[in-house]
């Protein structure tokens, strides 16, 4: 019996957590080899340094986190209390010491065991703290009366918490969505705005040149009645009509060129900004006319780009990044440049009616050009032409992959420039960047990715 006891006694040593001194309620293990209750030991390492260390030999753990559950040492755990158990009811009613046939006078709380006087000696018990049964139980009996006490108000809280959980004070879920309802009726309004807009700028437009048309037509036959006259009364008015008639073809160009106008969209750049993704270069994408920046966030016209002002090559960089699905967005700075394209690039296969596969490049493009102190934007392909107000300075780029869009945005005026729909992408895609054409006899500046957390707006610029 002596020897069970004994062997029970080192069971319990390793079945009890070194933090509560209590039976393992699921056990953990960590790298050390050491283990502990899960709750005691996430209560251990929730207070202190950063550095999660253990609470027995102070050494740091390398996993960061609590362990998952030690089935093992936790059926261990229920087998050792179950043996104590069964060991206790043997000792004729759990009042008498087997070993020494003595009544259980003092308990071991280290080893949580009943001992007798002369137990209470042994060297294995010499250094744990020993008190009287009556005392011991009271003592446990005042912390477990306590805990019940706490448990039943804590139950109490739980319960008032649920109720209002159940019928909250403040209502969010109805409130927040009052607040989209009324977002989108905002919205719908802003729409309307925006189309009616549309419609009357687009008469104004088509009146516009209507009335170009008919300064043309009167001019015209102005010029066949001249024709008609005798020299001298043709002379007389020739010069009056030709002034007026390089005056009327000098202002064509505005006059059948449509102006790119802005319609701005409330909330549409904090929305894309959703998609947001940081994009590099890929200096070994560019030639001898394009310069990267060591940081590859910019990309500048070289001096081997000499161009003459009818010359239309283009130099561009690749970004370092593709994209073969989801949604992206990115931001260009462009405010040093008079002239620039941006874009994307795929290579892609179309399938011949032949079982030959015919690869080839495609590129969809925004160009911006300056012509005789006039701006205009131009898209590839696509029927873009517009004639700007002035200069862009920020340019957003979206891209969804699945659905096939690519959508160019004005940032600073929160409005679209042009979206290409439905493109047949069936290969991954590169963003592309050319900073030029620079003009003759112009210092070239830089075309400049825009860091991911930078949200810039027009006042921005109001110093440009």
């Amino acid at each position: 019996m002596a020897a069970t006891v004994k062997f029970l006694q080192e069971l319990q040593s390793e079945i009890t957590c070194s933090i509560c001194r209590g039976y393992f309620c699921e056990p953990v293990t960590i790298g050390c080899g050491h283990s502990f209750c899960q709750a005691c030991l996430s209560s251990s390492w929730s207070v202190g340094a950063p550095a999660l260390t253990c609470p027995e030999c102070r050494g740091v753990s390398q996993d960061g986190q609590i362990p998952l559950v030690n089935r093992r040492l936790a059926e261990l755990t229920e087998l050792g209390k179950e043996l104590g158990s069964k060991l206790m009811q043997s000792s004729q009613g759990q009042s008498q010491c087997v070993t020494h046939q003595k009544p259980f006078k003092l308990f071991c709380e280290e080893d949580q065991t009943a001992l007798c006087v002369t137990c209470g000696e042994a060297p294995e018990h010499g250094a744990h703290k020993i008190s009287p049964v009556q005392e011991a139980a009271d003592k446990n009996r005042r912390e477990l009366q306590h805990i019940h006490s706490r448990l039943g108000r804590h139950l109490e809280e739980d319960e008032q918490l649920l109720a209002q959980v159940k019928r909250p004070a403040v209502d969010w879920y109805w409130m927040m969505r009052g607040e989209f309802h009324q977002l989108r009726h905002w919205l719908m309004e802003e729409e309307n705005r925006c189309l009616d807009r549309i419609r009357q700028e687009q008469k104004a437009s088509q009146e516009r040149l209507l009335q170009h048309m008919e300064r043309l037509q009167d001019l015209m036959e102005e010029l066949q009645e001249v024709d008609h006259q005798p020299n001298l009364d043709l002379l007389q008015e020739a010069k009056q009509l030709l002034g007026r008639s390089k005056a009327v073809l000098a202002q064509r160009p505005r006059a059948v060129t449509p102006e790119l106008r802005e319609y701005p969209i409330p909330g549409l750049i904090e929305m894309l900004n959703r998609f947001r993704v940081d994009l590099t270069l890929d200096p070994t994408s560019a030639d001898s006319c394009v310069s990267v920046s060591g940081d590859l966030k910019s990309a500048k016209a070289a001096e081997d780009w000499q161009v003459e002002s009818k010359d239309s090559s283009c130099h561009a960089v690749l970004a370092g990044q593709a994209f073969s699905s989801g949604s992206q967005y990115w931001e260009v700075d462009v405010t040093q440049l008079p002239q620039w394209v941006l874009g994307i690039y795929t290579p892609y296969l179309r399938r011949k009616r032949t079982r030959d596969m015919d690869s080839f490049a495609s590129v969809f493009l925004l160009q911006c050009i300056k012509e005789e102190g006039d701006y205009y934007l131009q898209t590839y392909p696509g029927p873009l032409d517009y004639r700007m107000k002035g200069p862009l300075r920020r340019v957003g780029v979206y891209l969804e992959y699945s659905s096939g869009t690519l959508a160019f945005y004005n940032v600073l005026q929160s409005s679209l420039i042009y979206k290409f729909n439905s493109i047949p992408f069936t290969a991954p895609v590169k963003p592309i960047f050319s900073p030029g054409p620079p003009l003759p006899g112009t210092k070239p500046g830089p075309m400049t990715l825009c860091a991911v957390g930078s949200h810039l707006c027009t006042c921005c610029y109001c110093s440009q």
